[in-house]
């Protein structure tokens, strides 16, 4: 579902300023992701302990997982999603809204219906957080896979709600890249905006950054590593049988929910930055037109 034309009478839904004072919400959400929260530093530290008495089995799992998830970047495998669905929701939000059914939509209607996905996917972490807990260690193995399938599918989602396509390479790249800027520290976030180009003044050309990114690291390999070093304490305690139902329940939810906003918020900044650009050209062809005259 990708955004509309920006030829011929294609124009934004938006004014400039509505736009602007968009942006400026997500420049204030990446400032806050600065702030480390004590929680999050404590359960970072012992993890090498906790890889020490990790089974054998978790072991095995990350180890294929890191195959499965090459193998989503290469060719999307069993975790890209369709964009049916997601289209369908679009445009009877868009509909409901008095928005052109079939686009171009406004920016309210992208953030509506990304919300309700990514609501609909903390559920559902929630209850698989339930379930795996129950059985303690022994189901613990089942849970990594089914978190990084449900972030997955939540991130592709949101990224069709803002008209990015993840049968395109680069954007399944851009998914895991959200995945890692979800579960990274304050200089692992810095580090993957100013790869993603998505620092303030960038194009939000994401093709662009990939080929720095595929060569430089092989972000999809940290991706898992970095999820299972930030389970650290906080999985250890899904491992208490019953007990980890709740815990699982909880974390699950905890962890979609960063997924998510980091999803809504990198996605809703490359449209925003796009549709200026748009606004920019057009512009500059009007101008160019006129002299013409």
């Amino acid at each position: 579902m990708p955004e509309a034309d920006n030829t011929g009478s294609w124009r934004p839904p938006e004014t400039p300023e509505m736009l602007y004072a968009a942006l400026k919400e997500i420049t204030k959400w990446e400032k806050e992701q600065n702030r480390l929260m004590i929680w999050d530093r404590i359960t970072r530290l012992p993890f090498k302990l906790l890889d020490a008495i990790t089974p054998k089995v978790i072991h095995d799992k990350v180890g294929r997982l890191l195959d499965e998830l090459g193998g989503y970047i290469q060719n999307g495998g069993n975790y890209l999603v369709a964009g049916r669905k997601v289209g369908k929701l679009m445009n009877e939000t868009s509909r409901a809204a008095g928005a052109p059914e079939d686009g171009p939509f406004p920016l309210a209607v992208m953030d509506a219906v990304a919300l309700k996905l990514a609501e609909r996917s903390w559920n559902t972490a929630t209850a698989q957080g339930a379930t795996t807990g129950f059985g303690g260690i022994f189901t613990l193995a089942a849970d990594i896979p089914a978190v990084l399938g449900l972030s997955l599918k939540a991130i592709q989602e949101i990224g069709l709600c803002y008209g990015y396509d993840p049968t395109d390479k680069a954007e399944r790249i851009f998914t895991v890249k959200v995945m890692q800027f979800a579960s990274s520290d304050v200089v692992g976030k810095r580090t993957l905006l100013k790869e993603l180009n998505l620092q303030a003044g960038g194009d939000g050309n994401i093709l662009a950054a990939t080929k720095e990114t595929v060569s430089r690291i092989q972000g999809w390999k940290e991706v898992v590593t970095v999820y299972r070093d930030n389970w650290g304490w906080k999985k250890l305690l899904q491992t208490v049988p019953v007990a980890g139902m709740f815990f699982g329940a909880y974390l699950n939810r905890k962890t979609l929910e960063e997924v998510t906003e980091a999803a809504r918020m990198l996605y809703r900044k490359r449209r925003i930055i796009s549709r200026l650009a748009e606004l920019e050209q057009r512009k500059n062809g009007n101008a160019a037109g006129e002299e013409r005259q």
